[in-house]
């Protein structure tokens, strides 16, 4: 790849909505999935070529989307606050939305757009590929390449690098279809702490201006919707982390509104037509009927079972950094489809959570024969577990260098009614994922985290034959039927 790397220019924007998801789970919950027959198919994609090759391995364990909102300068985009139309595609607001196994739970992750993170290689528009950068503002992925349209297909690089999970579909939305939608709906209730005044969406403004919400509760739509969820001074300490509570709440609001008023199909046609206009998505949802059908496999996602839940944070000067090991254990939970657990504020002056305290005892190998990995470039790995699952009664069957060696985390693959078998396992290693596929037997795929602490105590992440799956206390979560008037502020 021709080494290549472009710094984004410009101010960055206001606070961009995530309403993608919003509209493929309203047009979900409204169960009537024939409108795709009604839709002109007309559903913009980003190309496929520009995401990676070198990419987590697909997983049984329910889906992830990567949602991310834009201010896309086009189509009436700019009227409504989405920038100048020389500048470039930017996106401050992007989450990861896991849909479990069961369809029914649901959990979404939050990127504070300022979080230092690395980026892997990119395609630019001319078919070359920058060069990887480290400790880059998370946001800045989406302006790789300096287009109007952004480079989603980055974003997507940089999400599937940071967590290890691979992303099934992704989105984008713009500004357009975001008022849209909250008009389709007639509105959807927020809360404000006080009154909140022009000056508050526009710092620079010599005077306050006029009102633009009132203190409490309220039903906003149209621009009204977009003012609020960009809103970021004014309230609290004016950061990015408060917003992105605000426009978690107003998610669950919104929910909580379609769930109990329904959609009629006078209404559900503007809405699927609103939200294909605006949406730019993965070549694998670039038709309705795709689209409607990936809507309709949400429909039972129950609303008191998805959370919220922002990256765990702190702050680093002016950006924000990734706080591990919480970080790296909420990864490990969603890879293995366990419920996230615990809940409330972090500890000092960020998003940053107790790590999870269950430790399962190391089970007796007897009985349980197992192949072994080597995940890593670290050699002679394998023959090291190997002798140490001996010593514990397992039997090990095989060791081989696995085809990817760039695993972070162990992965333990278990056939079809070996999962007590395979948690047995992954008592013996520091962090390691469960994960079940079709061929019988067990393998253990050796990661970083075994190579760079081969002695460590079993994992705390690893669930035991018999025992609870260890839960994973996040920086901050929110259920879906929340009052919108609960936490919004951070500071």
């Amino acid at each position: 790849m021709t080494a290549k790397l472009h710094t984004p220019r410009g101010r960055r924007r206001g606070g961009r909505l995530f309403s993608t998801a919003l509209a493929l789970l309203v047009l979900a919950v409204s169960g009537l999935g024939w409108i795709y027959l009604e839709l002109d198919g007309d559903i913009a994609t980003f190309g496929a070529d520009g995401i990676s090759d070198n990419r987590p391995a697909a997983s049984a364990h329910g889906q992830n989307v990567l949602v991310i909102g834009s201010d896309a300068r086009t189509d009436g985009n700019s009227e409504l606050g989405g920038g100048s139309a020389d500048d470039i595609g930017r996106s401050d607001t992007a989450f990861l939305l896991h849909v479990y196994r069961d369809r029914r739970h649901a959990v979404a992750v939050s990127f504070p757009r300022d979080t230092l993170v690395d980026i892997p290689p990119c395609r630019l528009p001319d078919g070359t590929w920058t060069r990887p950068r480290t400790r880059a503002m998370f946001n800045s992925a989406f302006s790789v390449g300096e287009t109007a349209k952004g480079n989603p297909a980055c974003t997507q690089n940089t999400v599937e690098k940071l967590t290890g999970l691979r992303v099934d579909h992704t989105v984008v939305v713009d500004f357009k279809g975001f008022a849209a939608l909250t008009d389709v709906v007639g509105g959807v209730r927020v809360c404000l702490p006080h009154d909140i005044y022009q000056k508050d969406l526009s710092p620079r403004r010599p005077t306050r201006g006029e009102l633009l919400f009132p203190k409490g509760e309220q039903t906003v739509s149209g621009q009204k919707a977009l003012d609020y969820v960009r809103l970021r001074h004014g309230i609290g300490d004016g950061s990015d982390i408060g917003r992105i509570k605000r426009q978690q709440a107003f998610v669950g609001s919104l929910f909580k509104k379609v769930r109990s008023d329904g959609l009629t199909p006078a209404k559900l046609l503007p809405l699927a037509n609103a939200a294909t206009d605006a949406l730019t998505v993965d070549p694998g949802l670039g038709s309705a009927d795709r689209l409607i059908d990936f809507a309709m496999s949400l429909k039972d996602v129950n609303l008191h079972d998805t959370t919220f839940v922002t990256l765990p944070w702190r702050y680093e000067g002016a950006r924000v950094a990734i706080v591990e090991p919480e970080a790296d254990a909420l990864w490990a939970a969603l890879r293995s489809d366990r419920p996230l657990g615990g809940g409330g504020a972090g500890t000092g002056k960020g998003g940053a959570a107790p790590a999870p305290t269950a430790t399962p005892s190391p089970a007796s190998g007897a009985g349980i024969s197992v192949a072994v990995r080597n995940g890593t470039r670290t050699s002679g790995l394998a023959a090291r577990a190997a002798g140490m699952l001996r010593e514990a009664g397992f039997t090990v069957t095989d060791t081989s260098t696995a085809p990817d060696q760039t695993h972070p985390l162990t992965v333990i693959a278990y056939g079809p009614g070996e999962r007590d078998r395979a948690a047995a396992v992954a008592t013996r290693f520091a962090a390691a994922d469960l994960t079940e596929v079709t061929t019988p037997g067990i393998t253990v795929t050796l990661g970083r985290s075994y190579a760079d602490n081969p002695s460590a105590p079993a994992s705390a992440t690893a669930t035991a034959p018999g025992r609870t799956p260890a839960t994973v206390p996040p920086a901050a979560t929110r259920a879906a039927d929340e009052d919108p008037c609960a936490d919004l502020s951070y500071g």
